[in-house]
């Protein structure tokens, strides 16, 4: 059977290895400490597990319109407008089957073959593979602890070409944690508007932010901005996510989604009406302070053990450890504290190049019992080194 190049040329997703590894310990009869995978783990909000089930009461659940249930682009909407002062028209709301099939089409939507595409390095490996399966090439800028590991307006602008179709930026940022500063932001998308190119921003991670973080929209209504329900509402399973669109792309977008994937999951997008609601929004705000005292709980020990984090996170629930001190490579440092310690992380490779060698990925979505018994297990690792 022929593979296509494409298919051959895509590059595992390093964290899922992981996982699968971890799997076989823990079918050996191990305990292993899981913080390689980006996953709450609390589940969806009790209301909204109720919902589902309601919404498998046996009734018709047919397609949705390729764009999405009016109600649930409503009540986005809304959040927007609660949440963020921000007044977005339903009607530029598309809701995805996760935010996965939101960048699968609008790069579908965006890139051409050859386009150049700016990304910075550290990020999150599929974005740069959505890019590539559409013929774009990705061109990886490096970032530093000085801007907080994020694209700034400076670097973008020396580096934009005459084949750059346009920017993608995750803020706040996987496997960071960090979120780029809102002048930046600004600045970065003022100048590509000025070059003709086009914003994806990914704000995936934007509601566990600390304080009260902007969306792109405040700065640039013409940007395309990427939501999920998978990370601040915790329903990573039930793949559900939206993009914002500027109105020309969005009959392109609606033709896209339902050659794609038709629609997103009918009582996925039911049930999802639930989230919006005060009591969901309650358990939402418990569990992003809940995640405020694990990040204190994994800093605390990181620091105490002698594993540096250059950037503290401030909205992604992710350190971006140095373990160059440990005098081990990213990659052996994972194995090894996989196999002897039983503890799964995720190296830097996945991310880019500029410090794989020498990071390593840390998920605090694990509960705090676990994260102490990480910690303790981490610390003896590296005390044996």
């Amino acid at each position: 059977m022929r593979i296509s190049n494409r298919a051959q040329a895509v590059a595992p997703f390093y964290a899922m290895e992981v996982a699968k590894h971890a799997a076989m310990l823990e079918a050996d009869g191990h305990h292993v400490i899981k913080l390689n995978i980006g996953e709450p783990d609390f589940g969806a909000p009790p209301v909204v597990r109720q919902a589902m089930r309601d919404a498998m009461d046996g009734r018709p659940l047919p397609y949705t319109a390729a764009l999405g249930l009016p109600e649930l682009r409503m009540a986005i909407s809304g959040f927007y407008r609660e949440r963020h002062d921000v007044q977005v028209d339903p009607a530029r709301i598309v809701v995805t089957a996760g935010a996965s099939a939101a960048l699968v089409l609008t790069a579908a939507a965006l890139v051409d073959p050859g386009d150049e595409v700016i990304i910075g390095d550290p990020s999150y490996p599929c974005n740069r593979q959505i890019i590539e399966t559409f013929g774009g090439e990705v061109r990886l800028l490096p970032t530093t602890p000085a801007t907080r590991f994020q694209l700034d307006s400076s670097s973008v602008r020396d580096q934009w070409t005459a084949r750059t179709a346009g920017v993608m930026i995750a803020t706040p940022s996987n496997p960071t944690g960090t979120s780029i500063p809102a002048g930046e932001l600004k600045a970065i998308c003022d100048l590509a508007r000025e070059r003709g190119g086009w914003r994806i921003v990914d704000e995936i991670y934007l509601d566990l932010s600390d304080g009260a973080a902007p969306t792109a929209l405040r700065h640039d209504p013409e940007a395309v901005v990427i939501g999920s329900f998978s990370k601040y509402f915790g329903l990573t399973g039930w793949r559900l996510g939206w993009c914002v669109l500027p109105e020309p792309l969005i009959p392109a977008a609606e033709r896209l989604a339902q050659n794609l994937y038709i629609c997103a999951s009918t009582p996925a997008q039911v049930a999802a009406l639930a989230c919006f609601t005060p009591e969901a929004l309650d358990v939402c705000e418990q569990r992003r302070a809940e995640f405020t005292a694990r990040r204190t709980l994994v800093l605390d020990g990181l620091a105490a053990i002698g594993l540096p984090v250059p950037v503290p996170p401030d909205g992604a629930f992710y350190c971006y450890i140095d373990v160059s001190g440990t005098g081990l490579g990213s990659e052996e440092f994972c194995e090894r504290a996989l196999q002897e310690a039983h503890v799964a992380l995720t190296p830097g490779r996945d991310f880019g190049h500029h410090s794989a060698a020498t990071h390593v990925r840390l998920s605090y979505t694990a509960s705090i019992p676990d994260l102490e018994e990480g910690l303790t297990r981490l610390g003896r690792f590296v005390a044996s080194l």
